[in-house]
């Protein structure tokens, strides 16, 4: 049996350490993972969804303060610390815009912003908001400070960015894992068995070639129905006949060594000769084509909830916060568009400049 050996595996790294772009892009690949990770510790906005809405300071630019005065909800609802982590917490405050406030006995006078012209005068009760504590009425006025700006709902643009990068880097590594998975079964038995096997087997992978992409992504998203999940298998479906492609050219070759015709000769069973000795020694090329399915399944999921049939709102999808802000970028604030853009294409050339290191990093020729 031949297997993969920790020298090749120091070799390649120690050969990918030396390609300046793969490892800025690895760098970067590690970065979002860990932003994705902890997102919602991270994020300015930690409310579910980064959905914290003020339609008073929609479309703001980069960098915008606000003043606001928190009033408590009358729902007081306790989330452990994991259900934070995972999902976000729930805002049990309601923020209010304000230009300027004065305290007036037991009441505070606010002056309430509408926009940059307007503003409307407000008077609320001390005790209530504070529950009784008048003496901490500060604490209660806060200011925010908008990073990247907000969106059409009001919403911080930079917390949805954070947030997103979980759907993005979620379907990335799911229709990779779906793709590896069908595409390694397949391929290898269409290369081993060869024969009727192969044939089937590569009638249908010719037949799913021929449609285009995106056309077979629909097909499959509208008969899964819109979701979140729904859309993480759609791209995994379509993407694994170039893994199966691959794996089928490379189980032909190794096939054909002499320390798999040795395997045969002792009578180890086929599927033991295909696990232990042939697919250890592919994952080389695995690995290239799987950074650049990575990157291709980002696209494609920024490309279907542009459309509106990927992930639904309010969940913060790149592609999501594209299609609601394209407007502007005609008008006064064209970054609120632009932003979650340039954050996509800089992740898929991350992948892409990591996959090219890959394949020269484990090139057999080398």
């Amino acid at each position: 049996m031949q297997s993969v050996s920790p020298d090749i595996i120091a070799n390649t790294w120690r050969k990918l350490k030396k390609n300046k772009p793969a490892l800025a892009g690895l760098f970067i690949i590690t970065l979002t993972f860990f932003i994705a990770v902890f997102g919602y510790v991270i994020a300015p906005d930690n409310t579910a969804n980064a959905d914290l809405q003020t339609v008073e300071i929609q479309a703001k630019k980069p960098g915008y303060r606000q003043l606001f005065l928190t009033i408590p909800d009358d729902k007081r609802i306790s989330l452990n610390a994991w259900k934070v982590f995972v999902g976000g917490t729930i805002s049990q405050y309601r923020y209010l815009p304000i230009t300027s406030y004065t305290i007036l006995g037991k009441n505070i006078v606010v002056q309430k912003f509408v926009d940059e012209d307007t503003s409307v005068v407000q008077q609320y009760d001390i005790n209530t908001i504070t529950a009784n504590h008048p003496d901490q009425i500060n604490r209660y006025i806060v200011e925010k400070k908008y990073w990247l700006g907000t969106d059409v709902f009001g919403r911080d643009i930079l917390s949805r960015l954070i947030i997103g990068t979980r759907i993005s880097l979620s379907v990335g590594l799911i229709a990779v894992i779906i793709s590896l998975l069908l595409g390694i079964i397949l391929g290898a038995l269409a290369g081993y068995y060869r024969k009727w096997v192969d044939d089937i087997i590569m009638w249908l992978i010719n037949v799913t070639w021929s449609i285009p992409t995106l056309l077979l992504v629909f097909a499959v998203t509208i008969a899964m129905g819109k979701g979140f999940w729904q859309i993480f298998i759609a791209v995994g479906l379509t993407m694994w006949v170039s893994v199966a492609r691959l794996v089928r050219g490379q189980v032909m070759v190794i096939k054909e060594l002499e320390y798999v015709q040795a395997a045969e000769t002792l009578g180890y069973s086929n599927l033991r000769i295909i696990v232990r000795h042939i697919l250890p020694n592919i994952w080389g090329p695995l690995m290239v084509i799987a950074a650049g399915n990575f990157a291709t399944a980002i696209i494609i999921e920024a490309g279907l909830s542009f459309l509106g049939i990927g992930v639904q709102p309010p969940a913060p999808s790149w592609g999501l916060m594209i299609k609601e802000n394209y407007n502007f970028i005609i008008t006064h604030n064209p970054l609120l568009a632009l932003i979650p853009g340039f954050a996509m294409m800089l992740l898929v050339l991350a992948f892409n400049v990591l996959g090219n290191g890959l394949r020269d990093a484990i090139d057999v020729k080398q």
